[in-house]
């Protein structure tokens, strides 16, 4: 499989994750994992900010509308999503 073929598999399965029309859907990082015979890949894409501020200072920083949202993903050779993971840096 190439990073095309990846990017796609992860966003046709994911699509549905973000209410946005354009989440913004991006392949951060892949790693083939020959022992498992897997692609373990990191993508990102935008949600909305549910998290709003509830003092005025508050606003000040976290008053984005979006933010960013990383998830590890596996993918066999079969080009099957094998797994979804909370991404932690």
């Amino acid at each position: 499989m190439n990073l095309k073929e990846l990017y796609q598999i992860s966003k046709t399965e994911l699509s549905g994750l973000s209410s946005l029309d354009n989440s913004d859907f991006r392949l951060e990082q892949a790693e083939y994992k020959k022992e498992e015979k897997i692609w373990e890949i990191v993508v990102s894409y935008l949600v909305e900010n549910t998290n709003k501020p509830n003092s005025p200072l508050g606003a000040l920083t976290s008053g984005f509308t979006y933010h960013r949202i990383y998830k590890k993903v596996k993918i066999d050779n079969e080009k099957n999503v094998i797994g979804f993971y909370i991404y932690d840096k």
